[in-house]
């Protein structure tokens, strides 16, 4: 080895087992985790609230709470996954699946320790590959061009296979729609407006966070507070936490496998953190002879996807620290605060700065065992949350998604877009329709139409003369292959269980319709735009178009093929409950575009607890005001905004009158 790089290494090792180092690395994992905690917000908003304070600081000490932040942030999304069925943040979308039923199971425990353990893993093995890829990045990122990233998207695409549920024409059907609404906002060859209804909102298109919380944690909710007390049916939620450590021991090459997948994925720039996790899931589900457990509470489906997503933070770091190419949104932020603190990524933080190189990848190993082990530490508390009771937890959780939904762009639309996803979301899981496999579609939309157009004008038919990308199609064939082989028939008594939604025929058919009509709109809307913007959609509004129909057919028929007519809530369906739920959350955004957040959230509060829950009145009062403390903190203090309503002038005014009135006239109006 050079002698440079072995002296580079010496000093990165000194300033690694420095107490200096050791603390700004523990606060900017306490960021991290806290931040992941929080539904929504995200390393990108934790990277975002971080930077200011890297002004001025030394290096080290400022790549230790960067870093730090950096890699537990998929770790402790994990909580609101398993605990409350909330996708915490992208990478989280698919921990869902497994996690929250293993909680409603009282397995929470033991699935928050499978999940953290193998995020230990997951980042460890990230750190490694970054290390790996110290000496031999350059030549691998090089020969991953446009062609090898179009079969990359198309690859995950294949894992859809895996995720259609109980019926291959409703998944087939959701990752189709997927795609299609993936395509509304500004067509990214031409600048175009693509079914943004002529609001300026949508010219962004939609955000991931928006639908998966909409299609995600709307419904959860509404179904927990619907038919159950507390998310966990059972009686014991503290018990499994080793267990969950020997199921990360007893599958150690899947979460080896889904680390490498990670780590891989993560390495190419722009496509990471939103799929990875779906990619894992996928292969996890692959690899497994028996899949009937997916999705019902499989520690397979939970340790995967976390292993993936942890390790993901190395991967991006390397066109990132190699290149100056980030990998993701909290890795642009990440090159942001390496130049505010005079380090290049590059060429010359290789050759000049190799000593940062080693101490980044040492501090990631640090503060992912950090970041594991405040987590673990907290799993048996936390989890006893599954076992209090849910309408008391709930007007907190609320007020929490809908916030973190206003942080999107801080616009009024994040609060209608989430309501609409979350009533869609209702819909789709009560009529079997599944939800992942709309999500991935959605998430993959917009790299794979990207990807067309780049391999078109560039490589045109001759990409299929790139060895890479025909190994990478051939892994897609073999996924489909698997994805059929393996695809079990359904027992007769099962499928006597699944006609039960019979019942139901007419709604769904309405449903059906009702999609197959909003397919239609998109379609009419971009058929008069240019080829370059028109071609993708078309063509996606199209195939989903004939999928729907072929639903509706087979709906009309009164076809009793497993799942295809699949009602979630077929026995004792309660859809008046479902209303009532569901009337109670959109009260919050009701209340709070009348009178604004900061009132709004106390108010909603307060009803909730006191008429739905039923808690005295002292109590009730106590959780409001707790409210109203948090919701002043965040925005007076962390400079987050919340939503405005009719009403805050008015409000305004009149505490203003009240202030001048106790002052004698000298205090100025607040603003609110």
């Amino acid at each position: 080895m050079d002698s440079s790089l072995v002296q580079s290494a010496l000093e990165a090792l000194l300033i690694l087992f420095s107490w200096q180092h050791f603390i700004h690395l523990l606060v900017g994992v306490f960021i991290g985790l806290v931040v992941g905690f929080i539904p929504g917000l995200g390393g990108i908003a934790g990277m975002a609230l971080t930077l200011p304070f890297v002004f001025g600081m030394e290096p080290a000490s400022a790549l230790a709470m960067m870093i730090g932040l950096t890699a537990v942030t998929t770790t402790s999304d994990t909580f609101m996954a398993v605990l409350l069925g909330i996708p915490g943040s992208s990478s989280a979308q698919a921990s869902v699946m497994d996690g929250f039923p293993l909680a409603k199971q009282g397995q929470a425990a033991r699935a928050l320790s499978a999940a953290f353990s193998a995020s230990l893993i997951g980042g460890l093995i990230g750190a490694a590959i970054l290390t790996l890829a110290f000496f031999a990045a350059k030549p691998i990122l090089l020969a991953i061009g446009f062609g090898e990233q179009l079969m990359l998207v198309v690859f995950a695409l294949t894992l859809v296979g895996m995720l259609t549920g109980k019926s291959v024409i409703k998944g087939l059907g959701g990752c189709a729609l997927g795609l299609l609404l993936g395509t509304i906002g500004t067509a990214p060859a031409t600048g175009a407006y693509r079914f943004t209804l002529d609001w300026l909102y949508l010219s962004d298109g939609l955000s991931l966070i928006l639908v998966a919380l909409g299609v995600f944690a709307i419904p959860e909710i509404v179904d927990v507070l619907k038919n159950r007390s507390s998310i966990a049916g059972e009686t014991v939620v503290g018990r499994g936490w080793f267990r969950g450590i020997r199921d990360s021991y007893t599958n150690i090459w899947l979460v080896v496998r889904c680390s490498v997948i990670g780590a891989m994925v993560g390495f190419l720039p722009g496509l990471g953190g939103s799929v990875v996790d779906w990619i894992a899931y996928g292969h996890a589900m692959q690899t497994t002879k028996n899949r009937e457990n997916f999705g019902k509470g499989e520690i397979r489906g939970l340790i995967g996807p976390e292993a993936a997503a942890n390790a993901k933070e190395g991967g991006a770091l390397i066109p990132t620290l190699f290149f100056g190419i980030p990998g993701s949104g909290s890795m642009a932020l990440l090159l942001g605060g390496l130049v505010i603190i005079g380090l290049t990524p590059g060429r010359s933080m290789v050759s000049e700065n190799a000593d940062m190189i080693y101490l980044i990848i040492w501090s990631i190993a640090i503060a992912n065992v950090l970041g594991t082990g405040i987590s673990m530490a907290v799993t048996k508390p936390v989890s006893k949350l599954t076992q209090m009771n849910f309408r008391v937890i709930a007007p907190i959780v609320l007020v929490a998604v809908f916030f973190s939904a206003y942080q999107n762009s801080g616009n009024w639309g994040d609060i209608l877009i989430l309501i609409v996803f979350g009533c869609a979301g209702i819909l789709l899981k009560r009529f079997g329709w599944s939800r992942a496999a709309l999500l991935i579609g959605f998430v993959l939309s917009s790299n794979l139409e990207a990807a067309v157009y780049r391999t078109v004008q560039v490589y045109g038919w001759s990409v299929f003369h790139r060895p890479l990308t025909l190994v990478i199609l051939c892994f897609a064939i073999m996924s489909l292959i698997i994805a059929f082989r393996n695809r079990t028939r359904p027992s007769k008594a099962s499928q006597i269980e699944y006609t039960g939604g019979l019942k139901t025929l007419p709604a769904q058919i309405l449903l059906t319709s009702g999609l197959l009509a909003l397919t239609l709109a998109i379609l009419a809307d971009v058929a008069d735009l240019r080829f370059l913007s028109m071609v993708f959609p078309v063509t996606v509004a199209t195939i989903t178009g004939v999928i729907l129909v072929v639903a509706i057919v087979q709906m009309a028929r009164k076809s009793n093929a497993p799942g295809l007519i699949y009602d979630e809530d077929a026995e004792g369906a309660d859809f008046k409950g479902t209303l009532n739920c569901l009337g109670w959350v959109l009260l919050l955004p009701a209340v709070s575009w009348l009178v604004g957040y900061q009132f709004g959230a106390p108010v909603f509060v307060f009803a909730f607890l006191s008429i739905f829950a039923k808690i005295t009145l002292h109590r009730s009062l106590i959780g409001a005001a707790v409210i109203a403390v948090i919701v002043y903190v965040v925005t007076a203090v962390l400079g987050m905004e919340v939503p405005n309503g009719l009403l805050n002038p008015v409000i305004s005014n009149a505490l203003g009158s009240l202030m001048l009135a106790d002052h004698g006239g000298a205090a100025p109006i607040p603003s609110i």
